[in-house]
C-alpha cells in the first residue's frame, strides 16, 4: 500500500479539498515558528473543521500534584451525574503543541458517544519540559485517577487510557506501566500513535510531504522534546521498543491511511497481537493524520468517533462483568 506511485491519488475527494484549502491559505509552516508561536497557531486553527460541540452534564477543570509537585491541569467531562467509567485522555501535538482546549470538542464527543467520563490531561510541553516529563505527567494522571478518582465521582474499577498522535504514544506507554503496576485498564484507545524510534518505515517516505503532518514537523517536535539520541530508543518514547507487552490492556487502533505514522501503528498492533493482547485495528482510507478533528469536512472522522466510542463501551461493559 505504502509504495503507491502517486500517493495523492489515495486521498478521498473531501480530504483532498481540505488539504488544497490549507495549502491555499499558505500559513507559515509550524517548523518555521517558535514553539510559543506554533502553539498559538495550532490553538487558532484547532476548531476550524470540528463538529459542533456536544453539551454535557458536567465539565470541571482542576489540578492535582504530580510526583515533582507540579500542579497538573485536567478537565473532567461527564454526560451524567452517575458514577461513570473514565477515559484518561492525552492530546496530540508532538509533545510541543496542543492543549486541553485544542482537544475539547474531541473529548466532549467521546464522552457523549461512549457515555463515559473523560479526563483530559494538560501534561507539560517541550521544549521547556523535555522527555520524559510528558510521559511522567501522563502516568501520574493515570495513577491519580486510580487512587483519587472515586473522590470526583468516577468508577475507578473501569479506567481506559487514550490519545492521538503523541498522546497515543503516552497512552500506549501508560498501558505498559499499568501492567507492571498491576493496575487493570479496560482499554488503550490509540488514534494514529507514534510508536517507533526512527522515521524509517515506508509510510514515512511515501507521506513525507503534502499530507498535513510533514517530515520537517516531526523533526521539529522531536528535536524540542528529546534530550539525546538515546532518548529516541527509550520505549517510553517508542513503544515498539518495549521489551515485553504481554498482559497490557486490550487495544483499539484508529489509523489514517495517508499518514507517515500508519506503518508504525500497524507494527505496534502486530507486536501486541503477537503477545496475545486483544487488538482491534481500523485503518481509515484516504485520510491524513489529525483527521479525527476534521468532522465538519471529513466523514471518516464521524466513523472514527463512533468506532472509538463503541470500543470504549464494549471494553467498559466487559470489565464490569469481570469484577
Amino acid at each position: 500500500m505504502s509504495h503507491h506511485r502517486n500517493p495523492r491519488a489515495l486521498l478521498t475527494p473531501a480530504m483532498h479539498s481540505v488539504l488544497e484549502r490549507m495549502a491555499r491559505a499558505a500559513p507559515v509552516p509550524l517548523h518555521a515558528l517558535t514553539p510559543v508561536q506554533a502553539r498559538a497557531a495550532y490553538e487558532v486553527g484547532a476548531g476550524v473543521l470540528e463538529i459542533p460541540s456536544p453539551k454535557l452534564h458536567r465539565i470541571e477543570s482542576f489540578t492535582f500534584p504530580t510526583r515533582d509537585d507540579h500542579d497538573l491541569p485536567v478537565r473532567l467531562y461527564a454526560p451524567s451525574g452517575e458514577k461513570l467509567p473514565v477515559l484518561v485522555y492525552f492530546h496530540g501535538g508532538g509533545f510541543t503543541i496542543g492543549s486541553i482546549a485544542t482537544h475539547d470538542v474531541l473529548c466532549r464527543t467521546l464522552s457523549h458517544l461512549a457515555a463515559c467520563a473523560v479526563l483530559s490531561v494538560d501534561y507539560r510541553l517541550a521544549p521547556k519540559h523535555k522527555f520524559p516529563v510528558a510521559h511522567d505527567d501522563a502516568w501520574d494522571a493515570v495513577q491519580w485517577v486510580a487512587q483519587h478518582g472515586a473522590d470526583v465521582g468516577l468508577d475507578v474499577s473501569r479506567i481506559a487510557v487514550g490519545g492521538d498522535s503523541a498522546g497515543g504514544t503516552l497512552a500506549a506507554a501508560c498501558a505498559v506501566h499499568a501492567r507492571d503496576a498491576a493496575l487493570p485498564l479496560a482499554l488503550q484507545l490509540l488514534f494514529y500513535p507514534g510508536c517507533a524510534a526512527h522515521e524509517d518505515t515506508p509510510s514515512h517516505k511515501t507521506f513525507a510531504r503534502g499530507f498535513l503532518l510533514e517530515e520537517p514537523h516531526i523533526t521539529y517536535f522531536f528535536n524540542h522534546y528529546l534530550r539525546t539520541a538515546a532518548d529516541r530508543d527509550d520505549w517510553r518514547f517508542a513503544p515498539l521498543n518495549a521489551p515485553d507487552v504481554e498482559g497490557v490492556a486490550p487495544a483499539w487502533f484508529g489509523l489514517a491511511e495517508c499518514d507517515p505514522l500508519v506503518d508504525e501503528g500497524v507494527l505496534y498492533a502486530d507486536k501486541l497481537r503477537a503477545a496475545g493482547v486483544p487488538v482491534d485495528l481500523e485503518i481509515y482510507r484516504g485520510v491524513v493524520h489529525e483527521f479525527i478533528k476534521m468532522g465538519r469536512a471529513v466523514p471518516e472522522a464521524h466513523r472514527a468517533h463512533a468506532d472509538a466510542a463503541r470500543a470504549l463501551k464494549t471494553a467498559f461493559q466487559s470489565q464490569a462483568h469481570h469484577d
